[in-house]
Parts: C-alpha cells; structure tokens; sequence
C-alpha cells in the first residue's frame, strides 16, 4: 500500500469522525442557546459564557473548547467568541438561515440507527411513526424559516401565472404538508384562496392545527383519501417524491385532484443525477438523510425507497410516468433545494 495514501485514508476517517462530533455540540449549541448567549458580544471568558447562557459550568467549559477545536467558535488569550458570520446561522431562530434545525436530526437519524442496520440484512425499514415526536419538530425547525420567507415571496414567482390567479381566490393543496408551514405561508400571501393541507400523519396534522391561523383545513389524509371537489388550481408537494411508498400513483391521483391547467409545484432536494457530481458535502448530508429517514420508510412500507438524492431525471421520468406532460425546472437559486413545475 501507499504509505501516504494510507495517511491520507485515516485522517479522513478521523475528521469525518470529527464532524459527527461537530454536530453534536452544534445541537447542544442550538438546543441550550449557548451559540444566542454569545452572539454580537465579542470575546468571552468561560464564567461569562456560563453567566450568559445560565448553565452548568463545567459543560460550557469543556463545549466552548470542543467548538473552537471544531472552529465554530474563536480562541485567544483565553476568551472565546462567536464570529458574525457564524452567528448568521448558529443563532438566528426562526430566519431562513437558521441551520439548527439540520442539529435536531441528528439525534433523531441515530436513535434509529440500529434499526436500519437491522434492515440492511433483513429487508424492511424504520416507518416515518417510529421515529418520534423529535423528528417532526426537526424537520419543522429545517423548513419553518424558509418557507416562511421564501416560498410566496420568492418561489412560487417562478410561475407568475399561477400566482396571479390565486391573489384572486382558487384553490391550493398541499401533499405531505407536515407542521403546515407551507400551507401558513400560502394563506398568508392568498387569503381569498381556499388552503388544504393533507398528511398521512396524526402528530403532523395535530401540530398543523395548532401553529396555523383560521381558515387553513388539515386533513390527516392520502391523496387517495381525499375528495376532489371542484379541484385545485395549484397542488405542491415539497421535499417528500422521494418518501413516497407509491411515487407514480400517488402523482396519478395528484393529476386528478387538479383543475384542467392546474400547476402541480416540486421541490425536491438538490441533487445530481451521477454519483460523479454528487461528491460535494450536500450531497453527501442528503445521502445521510436518506439511508436514515427517506429511502428506509419508503422501504418500510413496500414503496421503491427512491432515496434523497433522487435528482431532476428521476423527478421528471416520475412525473411523466403519472401522466404530467409539461414538465420544466424552474430557475430558482437554492443551495439545498430544486424546483419543479408540471402540467398534466
């Protein structure tokens, strides 16, 4: 073998083993809102740090080191600070920049680790119930800002047609509407339309109900559940194709639900198609996410497990397979996301 190459192959193993650590302090950075205790207030000495922050000193101590070992935090002259630019993300809750969300799935994913090791050998998978209340308030933490800020005022411009029509009433659906956010933000910016959101799961629907103002109907249903109706002018489905247990048919039952020149509206996570272009540290997080939450609880109940990264040729190959004729990516800038626009 290599002599430097086998270096090489060891010190990745260890700064691999190095950002699992990272995100885990990150979560407790986020979750105690050590990184908000810190944020514009220069450098600081432990005792600060924990006056600050009001938590035990000797964890703050040894986190404050761990996390300028990881280079989160700056160290000199025995005082730790927090950089704007870091701060930007680590402690800005409720923006469309908060990264703390991306924490909380960390202990989320591993606490059923070794139930996908399990699958691995035995087939089957971890089913979206299992994975606990933790999961739901993650995901809803990962999306909450952006979708409150970018969905209406920046995505949907892509199809201004649509747009235009739903400032005058329409109809919307939301598939796999999760805490409803989308569904807030699309009665936020609409409110002459009518706003469904529809979720196979109770904890997610239950959690809609609570955060949504009047008038937005959450339904804890299947696309195959739910009545059409005088049908819906636009449906979206964000971040979920790729879960799903019967991708083609719940897209067939998607056509259906919408009114003839309906828009259904995808995003889906930013991927390649070749395994060669996805060599980059997105890419390796959504494959992460997949073989611990996406792929494996499609595979749980008999679907295909698509996997995250299932990229723009799978996404349109699906949605031409469910009867979608137009079908075009839409030019919007996102560094985790993709946009899709289809017609049937």
């Amino acid at each position: 073998m290599d002599k430097e190459k086998v270096k090489l192959a060891v010190d990745h193993v260890f700064r691999d083993m190095a950002g699992a650590m990272s995100a885990g302090m990150a979560f407790v950075g986020t979750r105690t809102g050590l990184f908000r205790a810190m944020q514009g207030k220069g450098a600081m000495s432990v005792d600060q740090v924990t006056k600050a922050s009001g938590l035990q000193p000797r964890y703050v101590e040894e986190w404050l080191k761990g996390m300028a070992s990881a280079g989160y935090l700056q160290y000199e002259n025995g005082k730790f600070s927090l950089a704007d630019e870091y701060a930007y993300f680590l402690a800005s809750d409720g923006t469309d920049h908060f990264v703390g969300g991306m924490w909380e799935m960390v202990p989320a994913l591993m606490k059923v680790a070794p139930k996908v090791v399990d699958a691995f050998a035995k087939g089957g998978g971890v089913r979206f119930e299992e994975f606990g209340h933790d999961c739901v308030e993650a995901l809803d933490l990962i999306n909450r800002g952006q979708y409150e800020a970018r969905f209406t005022d920046y995505w949907l411009s892509a199809i201004p047609q649509v747009v235009e029509g739903l400032r005058a009433g329409g109809r919307v659906l939301d598939v796999g509407c999760g805490s409803g956010r989308v569904c807030i933000a699309l009665k936020k910016a609409f409110p002459k339309a009518e706003v469904v959101g529809i979720d196979p799961d109770a904890e997610s629907i239950r959690r809609a109900r609570a955060a949504a103002p009047q008038g937005i109907r959450f339904e804890a249903k299947t696309t195959r559940e739910l009545e059409r109706g005088a049908g819906f002018d636009l449906i979206t489905i964000c971040d979920c194709i790729h879960d799903l247990a019967e991708p083609v048919a719940t897209l067939k039952e998607i056509r259906a639900l919408l009114k003839p020149g309906g828009t259904l509206f995808i995003i889906e996570p930013r991927a390649a198609d070749r395994v060669e272009d996805n060599a980059n540290p997105v890419a390796t997080m959504f494959y992460g996410f997949s073989i611990f939450h996406c792929m494996t609880q499609s595979l749980a109940r008999g679907g295909p497990g698509l996997g995250t990264c299932l990229g723009p040729a799978g996404t349109e190959r699906l949605a031409r397979e469910a009867g979608f004729t137009q079908f075009k990516q839409l030019d919007l800038k996102s560094q985790t996301n993709l946009f899709y626009a289809a017609k049937p």
